[in-house]
């Protein structure tokens, strides 16, 4: 492709694609449906934190406020006791799903701009198929999956969770080099 301004429909037909397939594969398939574990006594865990007024935000149980709290003998003793815990607190009520289903579709065109970008540098016009699929595949790849494995890796989600996710951004990683790859000139 020529010019960069040329990549929007590559851009915005990939990331619709792949909106598309992430429904099907969160909201049809049965896929992700064990990715986050019940609480013990969930209502009794729901009604002990609810006097707490947690706002939204991460926070991690126990916390040391430095470096040097983390090697005394009560902070040790905290984590030893448990429970150790990262969490997110999201705000009461419904799940804001519009707001997120837009940001996942802006944050799929990011992604498409990317692997356009990289395209629009590295390779010449008429290239053929294979090539711009394997260039923006691997960008689209990077995109949707390689940011989930430090969550794993810091945060001990599970191993599992990042795996299924990984097949997924290969999905979408599938889709975007593929349209790129049909609309390359």
């Amino acid at each position: 492709m020529s010019t960069l301004s040329a990549l929007w429909l590559p851009i915005l037909l990939s990331s619709v694609l792949v909106f598309v397939a992430s429904s099907v594969i969160h909201m049809v398939l049965p896929w992700h449906k064990g990715d986050y574990a019940s609480v013990p006594q969930e209502d009794q865990v729901m009604a002990a934190l609810r006097p707490f007024a947690l706002a939204p935000g991460d926070y991690a149980m126990p916390r040391p406020q430095d470096m040097a709290q983390m090697r005394t003998a009560e902070f040790q003793a905290k984590q030893k006791s448990g429970p150790v815990i990262v969490m997110t607190v999201l705000p009461n009520g419904p799940m804001q799903m519009n707001r997120s289903l837009a940001l996942w579709f802006v944050y799929s065109a990011v992604v498409g701009l990317f692997a356009g970008y990289v395209a629009h540098s590295s390779l010449a016009p008429g290239t053929t198929y294979l090539h711009v699929f394997q260039v923006t595949g691997t960008v689209a790849f990077a995109g949707y999956g390689l940011a989930l494995w430090p969550i794993t890796i810091w945060f001990g989600r599970s191993w599992v969770t990042t795996l299924k996710s990984n097949v997924d951004a290969l999905v979408y990683a599938s889709l975007t080099a593929g349209v790129f790859g049909w609309l390359w000139h």
